[in-house]
């Protein structure tokens, strides 16, 4: 009957979304084709103001389309670009107009800025033409710079990553009626196809005065500024030629004290040189080299409050790992990647069930294009041996392949192996660390042209070392996409002896389907820019317990015109546990295996116009939760100084009541946070953490100094206290010196 209900709801909503679907206006828009580029005659001056003679013969682009608040006109905030290039460079020129009063909004002077709401303009860049990868390079008005990396298209918020970190150069002036930029970006910087005359690129502008998002190349409103779909030709006057040697040496030197007095150990003073090196084998094709590497001045994860019966997942912010991340990290889905690069440099003390580093002795990792249609992945590391534990060195090895296929798909096959070649020794099979494991898996990611379809489908299977049946998974997600309508289906299928100790897995032995529809209206008002309706549903079983979970959530979302959002949902949960579970996660009594829950719940959120200087973002739930009663709420304060500091405080409350014998709880966590920037070289942030679900006090500050371009000196402070009665766990400091030398 459940069954049914869903179905019919689903069902109905769809045939509402597809008779109630406006066509778009398309009455301002004009089919953009191209913007020509030639070789500059004279050099450029980077100082912010476009007075050399090469900006005045340039082709110019303008008219820039809205794609907020709208997504059918021309833009209110005027904006002019113009390119050119030399020997070592590609520049960008563009002129922002605004003859609004007021100051221009920008969260800090921190280089790779991000926050809500901001002024910058942004250059979208790709170089092989294949709608799927690409890079970014944005600028504020005060020349604080940002660049990344597109994957997948820019289809999510996930595929824009702002870690990636690379050499380039911008400058700004602020003039009455508007600012201008000058950026220039070196060859050696970006990937691309030798003997290329053509690439694709987009421009994106944000204002915070005319509270505008626009972009030279118009995207629909429901795809994010970024997206690779829609991008123009950028036409070279002649063939580009590989941009010479290209070799880049990070050295490092870090040293540091700490010590552990829980364990009562002696004090540790710590000193370590190593390297990082990046080899352009081709102009598309680099090799990343690393020997003794050191990740101390990597941000601390922001903790949370863990009321899930499963492993929490923590992004990967090693620069290491980040350039092509997609072609290892992207197989899989969502809490089913058979590769997740943490795992490696860290181990699992089997004794406490802890993690802990584990060094990393030297790495490879060749990654890139190998031409228009084909991208590979290689990499290995090796990891020390850890005696005091019981761990033997491990190698780590992951291999990638993929082709395009079709206008901007593409189908991929990887291949992870974990191997230790030391003998194992330990007699105890319960103790006895695993000698290998390996994984192969195919992938095929769809991106329609006008990315209004995208999805994958995939399958893999693990390798062990004894060889047991249905140590496979497989699953699609499949997503179509309008302004006006968003209709999602994902399923997954995971064997029970399924396992990818080198991925992130939290559990296997399921069968789950996950449909979701969401319809939109556009109304004509002055207050609101859209609302809408969604209903999902979230249905888990498997063949011993039959169904295990399920999720109904039926609700409303709002976005105000001034960028303020709310949502409400209203959400009936059917929880079975298949092994014993402690909702408070707090060591208490457990509820036992077997039993089942039923419980309906209700939350709201609600995000402030991000443009003022003081902006929050607060949740709510309330509602029965397993046996009892759940009610809590979350969110974060914010407050900028603009533009030398943010401060801001996360916090969460879980108020969690049961019947005895099981524990009840009061659940803080608070995470008050301080970002200083002196300027746009020198940085402070000081980040508290209180999480009374663990009885701890995390204590993290990080001072960095960025001397030259992408060379820093690091200072770093940490601290971790019993929260109730403020006993010192382990206090270490760090300092870190690294320079980025091109040979």
């Amino acid at each position: 009957m459940r069954c049914i209900f869903t179905i019919a709801l689903f069902a109905g909503i769809l045939l509402c979304g597809f008779s109630g679907a406006q066509a778009q206006s398309s009455a301002a828009r004009k089919e953009v084709i191209s913007i020509r580029i030639q070789k500059a005659n004279t050099k450029i001056v980077l100082d912010g103001v476009l007075d050399e003679p090469e900006w005045d013969v340039a082709e110019k682009v303008s008219n820039f389309f809205q794609h907020f608040p709208f997504d059918s006109s021309y833009s209110d905030a005027k904006t002019e670009v113009r390119m050119t290039y030399d020997e070592q460079f590609v520049y960008v020129g563009a002129t922002c107009y605004n003859d609004l009063k007021g100051n221009y909004l920008i969260s800090s002077l921190r280089r790779d800025f991000r926050g809500p709401a901001y002024d910058g303009f942004t250059v979208v860049i790709d170089p092989f033409c294949d709608r799927t990868n690409g890079f970014f390079f944005g600028i504020s008005p005060f020349g604080v710079q940002r660049e990344g990396l597109i994957a997948n298209g820019g289809s999510s918020s996930t595929d824009f990553a702002l870690s990636w970190d690379n050499k380039w150069y911008a400058e700004t002036k602020i003039h009455p009626g508007g600012w201008t930029v000058e950026i220039a970006i070196p060859f050696k910087t970006l990937r691309f196809k030798e003997n290329t005359d053509k690439w694709f690129i987009n421009f994106y502008r944000i204002d915070s005065k005319y509270n505008e998002r626009s972009t030279w190349v118009p995207i629909p409103r429901n795809f994010q500024l970024y997206s690779l779909a829609y991008t123009a030709e950028l036409l070279w006057d002649k063939p580009l030629k590989k941009p010479g040697s290209n070799l880049v040496v990070i050295p490092y030197a870090a040293g540091g004290i700490s010590k552990q007095h829980l364990a009562g150990t002696d004090t540790r003073y710590q000193r370590s040189v190593g390297m990082d090196a990046k080899v352009a084998v081709t102009p598309a094709l680099n090799l990343d080299l690393t020997v003794n590497p050191d990740f101390s001045q990597v941000e601390v994860d922001r903790q949370v409050t863990n009321l899930d019966r499963f492993e929490i997942f923590f992004p990967e912010r090693r620069q290491f790992f980040l350039e092509n991340a997609d072609l290892f990290a992207d197989f899989g889905m969502n809490r089913l990647r058979p590769f997740f690069s943490r795992r490696i440099g860290v181990a699992i003390d089997q004794r406490t069930g802890q993690n802990i580093q584990n060094t990393i002795h030297f790495g490879a990792r060749l990654s890139g294009k190998l031409n228009s249609n084909w991208r590979t992945g290689l990499m290995t590391m090796q990891a020390a041996p850890d005696d005091a534990i019981g761990l033997p060195g491990y190698n780590y090895s992951v291999a990638a392949l993929q082709r395009k296929v079709l206008s901007r798909s593409n189908i991929g096959g990887i291949f992870v192996n974990k191997e230790t070649f030391t003998p194992i020794t330990e007699p105890d099979p319960t103790k006895r660390p695993m000698r290998f494991h390996r994984l192969v898996g195919i992938d095929y990611n769809l991106a329609s042209k006008s990315n209004e379809w995208t999805g994958k489908f995939f399958f893999h299977k693990s390798i062990a070392e004894e060889n047991l049946p249905e140590a496979f998974v497989h699953g699609a997600n499949l997503v179509y996409s309008k302004p006006t309508l968003t209709v999602e289906w994902t399923h997954q299928v995971v064997g029970k002896n399924y396992t990818a100790p080198v991925g992130f897995v939290p559990r296997n032995n399921f069968r789950r389907i996950a449909p979701r529809v969401v319809r939109n209206f556009f109304p004509n008002s002055k207050n609101i820019n859209r609302y809408g309706f969604f209903a999902v549903t979230d249905v888990t079983w498997n063949a011993e317990n039959g169904l295990t979970d399920h999720n109904v959530s039926l609700g409303n979302t709002v976005r105000f015109r001034s960028t303020a959002e709310f949502d409400i949902a209203l959400s009936r949960d059917y929880t079975l546990l298949f092994r014993p579970f402690d909702p408070t996660n707090t060591g208490g009594e457990r509820l036992p295996t077997g039993t089942a829950y039923t419980y309906y719940s209700l939350s709201a959120n609600y995000s402030s116009d991000t443009r003022n200087n003081f902006y929050y973002n607060l949740q709510t739930y309330m509602g029965q939760f397993f046996n009892g009663n759940r009610m809590g709420f979350s969110g974060d304060l914010n407050y900028r100084i603009q533009p030398y500091a943010l401060l801001s405080l996360d916090f969460t409350y879980n108020r969690l009541r049961f019947p005895a014998p099981y524990n009840s709880a009061d659940l803080w966590l608070l995470g008050p946070r301080f970002d200083v920037t002196f300027s746009r070289a020198l940085f402070l942030t000081t980040f508290f953490q209180y999480n009374s679900q663990i009885n701890n006090i995390n204590i993290n500050t990080r001072l960095q100094w960025r001397f030259k371009p992408v060379s820093d000196f690091f200072l770093v402070y940490t601290d971790n206290y019993f929260a109730d009665i403020l006993l010192v766990k382990n206090r270490a400091l760090v300092a870190k010196l690294t320079y980025w030398l091109n040979i």
